[in-house]
């Protein structure tokens, strides 16, 4: 049909056709490249809203589910205020890294340790819901181990302790976690899960007695005071089981820690994410401004320095309060106070050679605690440091008054250097005894015997002055195979001899190991007046011909 229409028509025509047909394609191309530009731009729109969901549901599951137990309420808050992914990648960054207990490492072991204790609690703890939601993960992710585990798999015949009243019962599956010490929680922490389902899925008991199968089986898995007829097993439901319920039950209960109050007190601290440790304290031991003006503390540093090798060389360093500057607080029916210690050490260039953190506690009873407020407290750590010049910064706090004290001190570690005598620090102790055979502990401990440092340097006239010291690469005797040496102690004041003791290293607690020998004495300070004194010590090694003489150690009299 169309080439008949061309045939016929007149060339005007055909002409006119081209160009009504060239009109029609010039305005077509154009609303068609157009409304592919719009398909387009809607796929770029909706591949960048899903994007942003991807991103809005990562940060959400990041708050939600990854540190839903650690975060702070205030950290929370902060984040949900958060208007850019790049604000709130900043702060995930400064999240962990306010945790990090070492950020001069590449890697942040808290963050690791957080990650594998969630994959821990996903294997271990996932019942009808993942592992990290349910009351063991979130307390295992929050505090780790427990120190101990008292579990129950099956439930079954459960012989009661005295604390909960005693008598046979039937149980469900139960489980106890101990903890010896929890920051901001306390110390010899229970925690009791019950599974009351059988389904895996145990939670936090609020009392002893929701493990109990036969509570609300008349006459059965009765306790002792029940079965005395002293209490009734309705005042164990009505009380919801607390200490046992009832007064009869009351009077088997013998742990403060099974105080309701207590142990409602106890849930609510295990409910807080933990606490940034010392992250305050640390603040204060960083900064370069003077002391400031609540040291009310009092305390006291020291350091001490020993040789392990040529280039490595134990750093003691040995913190001293007064008890009467501590807050004692009674805690399961014994006066404690708590004491907060952070200590950053670096090197001439700034660079962090050390960091320690501790929790210190002393506790007396409450006939012994007058005489205790007069005593002092003392806590050391022992850190290995290379030869250098350093500088340590150390904050102590008390935890219940928040009284605080800011340590700064520089100090030289020495090079032994191997065939030259030479000797470790001197140190005035306020107590020097073997241990005879007991296990040693962390602190204190050298060698065979327990050497706790005076910091302060003050004794009474009752006490005795310990004094403690290693002698290295001394020479051997080739016919005794043993070292020969003489030893003199020279206490002195203003100048003027007040005592002088002499010996071959072979007295007191004195001792020669290979080409170390080990001296430590005890001076009776009864005859001293009181007044302030100066102790040196003097070592003549007879094999090698060579002398050397400690630095001039003071010490006072009271």
């Amino acid at each position: 049909m169309l080439h008949r229409f061309f045939e016929r028509a007149p060339a005007r025509r055909i002409a006119l056709f081209l160009i009504f047909a060239l009109s029609l394609s010039s305005f077509a191309m154009p609303s068609f490249c157009a409304f592919a530009q719009d398909e387009q731009d809607k796929k770029k729109e909706e591949a960048k809203k899903s994007q942003e969901e991807k991103l809005k549901s990562a940060y959400k599951r990041w708050i939600d589910e990854d540190v839903s137990s650690i975060i702070t309420d205030e950290e929370r808050k902060i984040f949900n205020s958060l208007k850019t992914d790049e604000e709130r990648e900043q702060f995930i960054e400064g999240f962990w890294y306010r945790r990090d207990p070492d950020p001069d490492t590449d890697v942040n072991e808290y963050r690791e340790e957080h990650y594998q204790r969630i994959a821990y609690a996903n294997e271990h703890f996932t019942s009808g819901i993942p592992g990290w939601k349910t009351d063991r993960g979130r307390i295992y992710i929050k505090f780790g181990k427990a120190d101990q585990i008292e579990s129950h798999p099956s439930g079954g015949s459960y012989e009661r302790p005295a604390w909960e009243g005693g008598g046979a019962t039937s149980t469900y599956p139960f489980e106890i976690w101990w903890y010896r010490y929890i920051e901001g929680v306390g110390s010899d922490v229970e925690i009791e899960f019950v599974d009351p389902t059988g389904s895996g899925e145990y939670h936090i008991a609020r009392s002893p007695d929701e493990k109990d199968a036969l509570l609300y089986t008349p006459n059965a898995g009765l306790t002792l005071a029940e079965q005395l007829g002293l209490s009734t097993k309705a005042d164990r439901i009505a009380y919801g089981g607390f200490g046992g319920g009832g007064q009869g039950n009351q009077l088997f209960s013998q742990r403060a820690k099974d105080n309701p109050f207590e142990k409602l007190d106890r849930l609510a601290k295990l409910s807080r994410p933990p606490r940034v440790k010392f992250g305050d304290l640390a603040n204060i031991a960083e900064s370069s401004l003077p002391k400031p003006s609540f040291d009310v503390l009092g305390a006291v540093l020291n350091i001490n320095l020993l040789r392990v090798t040529e280039n490595a060389v134990l750093t003691s360093f040995t913190v001293q309060m007064d008890n009467q500057d501590l807050v004692y607080d009674n805690v399961g029916g014994l006066p404690q106070a708590t004491v907060n210690i952070y200590a950053k050490i670096t090197n001439v260039a700034g660079r962090r050679a050390g960091l320690f953190e501790d929790v210190v506690t002393s506790m007396f009873t409450p006939e012994a605690l007058e005489a205790g407020m007069k005593q002092k407290s003392a806590y050391q750590k022992n850190v290995v440091l290379p030869p250098g010049n350093y500088k340590i910064d150390l904050v102590v706090r008390d935890v219940k008054s928040g009284k605080t004290d800011v340590l700064r001190q520089g100090f030289t570690v020495p090079k032994y250097e191997e065939g030259k005598l030479s000797t470790s620090t001197l140190i005035l102790a306020s107590k020097i005894e073997p241990l005879n055979g007991r296990l040693p502990s962390d602190q204190f401990v050298l060698g065979s015997l327990k050497v706790i440092p005076n910091a302060s340097g003050e004794f009474k006239q009752d006490q005795t002055l310990g004094i403690y010291m290693q002698v290295y690469n001394v020479g051997i005797d080739q016919a005794t195979l043993r070292p020969s040496a003489d030893i003199e102690y020279l206490i002195s004041q203003k100048g003027k001899e007040v005592m002088r003791i002499k010996e071959d290293g072979k007295s007191g607690f004195s001792s020669i190991n290979s080409q170390q020998m080990t001296l430590a004495r005890l001076v009776p300070l009864k005859d001293f007046k009181p007044g302030f004194y100066d102790v040196q010590v003097t070592i003549k090694d007879n094999v090698l011909n060579q002398t050397i003489t400690t630095d001039k150690d003071v010490f006072q009299v009271k």
